[in-house]
């Protein structure tokens, strides 16, 4: 991905090939996000105007930095895990180890979707932290922040529900479950987020 072009990407995105699919997509929305809180941090950084949460904004610059480039390696990271549980599927069924195999690479297979949903929740976390001092200019951006990074975080929860219902080891399925739900919550912090912003713009 972070060698493709944006139609390139779209082209594989919509082509037959399995990959790169949801989970990518996921933790590209996660991607775009992060920039865009990148990016109203820089455009508030050194206004007279905002002097006084110049020390926020800087922080909130470099964590979305390590947001986005994180959210694309989770990208990369999907892509990989969905290949393996491919691969585990192409084991010939008379394999004593088809089984076990397959259920390995699908426990593997909800961690970068996982990892999505803990950046997307982050990205929400960062973008209601800046709300308050943006730049009046790009606020709109905040909420566009929020929202693409909830329909990150909603799509990650996506994908790691389907390979959590794929898994026998049921303690091990309710142990991701339960990582996920950590995460999910941050869902209500980008909705009132998204609200509050249209409400200020509306003034």
């Amino acid at each position: 991905m972070r060698d493709q072009t944006i139609g390139e990407w779209l082209d594989a995105l919509g082509s037959s090939a399995p990959t790169p699919g949801g989970g990518s997509a996921a933790a590209l929305l996660a991607a775009i996000g992060a920039g865009l809180v990148e990016m109203v941090a820089n455009l508030t950084i050194g206004k007279a105007r905002y002097a006084a949460v110049e020390p926020l904004m800087v922080q909130a610059r470099d964590e979305a930095v390590r947001l986005r480039v994180a959210a694309l390696q989770a990208a990369a990271d999907d892509e990989r895990a969905f290949d393996a549980v491919a691969a585990a599927y192409r084991i010939p069924k008379g394999d004593a180890g088809r089984g076990d195999a397959i259920q390995t690479a699908t426990a593997a297979a909800a961690r970068p979707p996982l990892r999505t949903a803990e950046l997307a929740a982050a990205v929400i976390v960062l973008a209601e932290r800046i709300r308050d001092g943006a730049n009046v200019n790009v606020l709109s951006d905040v909420a566009v922040a929020a929202s693409s990074a909830r329909a990150a975080l909603e799509s990650a929860a996506i994908n790691v529900q389907v390979n959590v219902a794929a898994l026998r080891d049921r303690a091990v399925g309710d142990a991701l479950a339960a990582e996920l739900a950590v995460h999910t919550a941050a869902a209500d912090i980008a909705t009132d987020t998204i609200a509050r912003v249209r409400n200020e713009l509306a003034r």
